[in-house]
């Protein structure tokens, strides 16, 4: 610990020495690239890269965790509370994670933290009850919950030099193909190892794969590091940047908003718990299907992300692309009448819609965030956001896998519900930011 503290102290020194003199020192560890742009651009290229190990790690997991579950003997309710609970965990535990980020303006140390308790997708392999597992799969999410704001915030502030949308579109892009890889490396596995259902040591020996993309995640994570010690030089001081430190009220609307939008979005824990017990899908497909909609979800990243800064540029409004997140109401109350409905060919068009929500998910509200925040508040914003969103997770899914026990029907009017709720404060949203403009001076970096 003495030597990890020292080595921060140290990096920090130098990367101040490097600007204090105009970036023009040689450092064999801190050599900064001449332009910002380009700067930024190889900082998200190499976030995003971790991400996309980290995915291959956690979403390959995700994408069985649900029928792994299953064959160790939990029911309905038991996943859906543990898929709620470690969304709650996973993202409310970010509104102290992101203070704290804010305080220290240590966000290299937490994504370092955040990342290897990623570890414990991987130790899913030593498991022999559910009750174990459902441990390790809570852990994993309070490793996202530790890393996520000042990951985020890295990413913002490179976002400054070519576009808060394209910055996260991009890495979401990345993200999401580390998502795709990871439930493939487990349908491969699958299909060439097991015959007719698979059982708990397939599942184990499946998890014990993971170790190789976790590792790494660690290599890329202290290369981007060593290159890039402190992005926050990357953030210009913006003219049109809130002059007070205080949240507005289009934070607090927004943050409503995902309230409801994200408790009436369907679980994928859940779904996939539903294909294994209803034997909609095999083994080999479920997470074949949870790759196809992280497909989805990357593409559908990058061409919203690209959007949402072209609306900012086009409107000269910092708030405009926000008027993009009245898809998801519609979009979301589709996916659990598609994915329940019985036929595998529905339950596949739904995968895809929840693909796409989940692009918008993850590229527009986490820009938003950036633009709508101070800098000073970035962290604590994030945390905020995050804690919104998990503790409506926990309140959905749990109450998803509730009604799900009862009758599907009534699972799909609650969700119904939810993004007609969100749908109504989308409509306040749009009204408080329909008439507001930013300085003349308010140029978004675009691409």
């Amino acid at each position: 610990m003495l030597f990890c503290r020292r080595w921060f102290v140290l990096s920090r020194q130098c990367a101040d020495k490097a600007s204090l003199n105009g970036d023009k020192m040689n450092f064999a560890l801190f050599r900064p690239a001449p332009d910002k742009k380009l700067s930024a651009f190889r900082l998200i290229l190499f976030l995003g890269l971790v991400s996309l190990f980290g995915d291959i790690v956690y979403e390959g997991a995700r994408s069985v965790n649900g029928p792994y579950l299953e064959v160790l003997a939990a029911n309905a309710a038991v996943v859906g509370f543990v898929a709620g609970a470690g969304e709650f965990i996973g993202y409310a535990l970010r509104l102290l994670t992101g203070y704290l980020s804010d305080r220290t303006r240590s966000y290299w140390v937490s994504v370092f933290i955040g990342y290897g308790l990623l570890a414990s997708v991987p130790l899913l392999s030593l498991t022999g009850a559910w009750q174990t597992a459902a441990v390790l799969i809570l852990m994993e999410r309070i490793g996202k919950a530790v890393r996520s704001p000042g990951r985020d915030t890295l990413i913002s502030q490179a976002g400054a030099q070519v576009g808060t949308g394209l910055s996260f579109g991009l890495h979401e892009a990345l993200d999401q193909l580390g998502a795709l890889s990871g439930p493939l490396i487990f349908t491969v596995f699958f299909a060439l190892t097991v015959k007719g259902a698979a059982g708990p040591q397939s599942y184990r020996n499946a998890y014990s794969l993971l170790w190789i993309p976790f590792a790494l995640v660690v290599f890329l994570l202290i290369s981007a590091f060593l290159k890039f010690p402190r992005p926050d030089k990357l953030e210009p001081v913006r003219s049109d940047n809130p002059v007070s430190d205080k949240l507005s009220g289009v934070f607090w609307l927004y943050t409503a908003f995902i309230f409801f939008a994200a408790c009436g979005f369907a679980n994928f824990l859940l779904i996939s718990f539903h294909f294994k017990s209803a034997r909609m899908f095999n083994d080999t497909q479920i997470p074949l299907l949870y790759a196809l909609a992280m497909g989805v979800d990357g593409i559908a990243a990058l061409s919203i992300g690209k959007v949402y800064d072209l609306m900012k540029k086009k409107r000269g409004n910092m708030n405009a692309g926000l008027e993009l997140l009245v898809v998801i109401p519609f979009l979301s109350a589709l996916i659990p009448a598609m994915a329940f409905a019985g036929s595998s060919a529905v339950a596949l068009s739904g995968m895809c819609v929840w693909g796409v929500v989940m692009g918008v998910h993850e590229t527009i509200m986490r820009s938003a965030i950036a633009d709508i925040t101070p800098l000073a508040k970035r962290g604590l914003g994030y945390g905020i956001f995050n804690t919104s969103y998990g503790l409506a997770m926990l309140v959905g899914a749990s109450l998803q896998g509730l009604l799900y026990t009862r009758s599907v029907k009534l699972m799909i009017v609650f969700t119904t519900i939810a993004q007609v709720a969100a749908l109504v404060i989308f409509i306040m949203l749009k009204v408080r930011i329909g008439g507001k403009r930013v300085s003349s001076g308010f140029k978004p970096a675009v691409s």
